[in-house]
């Protein structure tokens, strides 16, 4: 959640990619706590004032290294329902247990309450993808192929919850046989 400024000298952006990448390094290398400000910017070749006139506070950055906007432009729906949840399935927990993913989401959940703004930032993030996944349940509905009463949000939220309690309770073992077992629940519970 990069700020910007409307005077001044111009930003350089080479600080905001080396800051991102030395937060990935640490998160995978030690986990959550080995991110400091002291640390990311000894690795990224920057100080720490410089951090935290791009980003509101350590959180705010990690969130943007490990969960990138990248990974919410990545959604290819449009075929069978059951394709597409396997593929919404596999996207999300891609996402949430990469190394990177895993070692800042417990973390970052537990940020949300200090820093409302992260949360907000959170949503904000993935915002397209539930969009695309409330059009395509919509269309499912439509189409008969779904319940009336199928929501997108109770659908995201059981996805996302699974998988967090997967990464907690679980780590490690969320493959592609679990995907599959997931994505079949998911269409036996959407069936009208």
């Amino acid at each position: 959640m990069s700020a910007t400024r409307a005077t001044g000298r111009p930003r350089d952006p080479r600080i905001e990619q080396a800051a991102l990448e030395a937060v990935r390094a640490l998160l995978a290398e030690g986990g959550y706590a080995a991110v400091t400000g002291a640390a990311v910017a000894a690795r990224a070749g920057t100080t720490k004032a410089a951090l935290y006139r791009r980003w509101t506070a350590l959180p705010h950055l990690v969130h943007e290294a490990a969960f990138p906007s990248e990974l919410a432009l990545d959604m290819h729906l449009g075929g069978p329902l059951e394709e597409d949840l396997a593929g919404i399935v596999r996207g999300a927990r891609d996402a949430l247990c990469s190394p990177v993913g895993a070692a800042a989401l417990p973390a970052l959940l537990a940020e949300i309450s200090t820093w409302p703004d992260l949360h907000t930032a959170m949503l904000e993030r993935f915002a397209g993808s539930f969009r695309a996944i409330d059009e395509r349940l919509a269309v499912a509905v439509s189409a008969g192929e779904a319940h009336p009463d199928a929501r997108a949000d109770d659908l995201i939220q059981t996805i996302i919850g699974t998988i967090i309690a997967g990464v907690l309770l679980t780590p490690g073992q969320l493959d592609d046989a679990w995907v599959d077992r997931l994505t079949a629940s998911l269409a036996r519970s959407l069936r009208p």
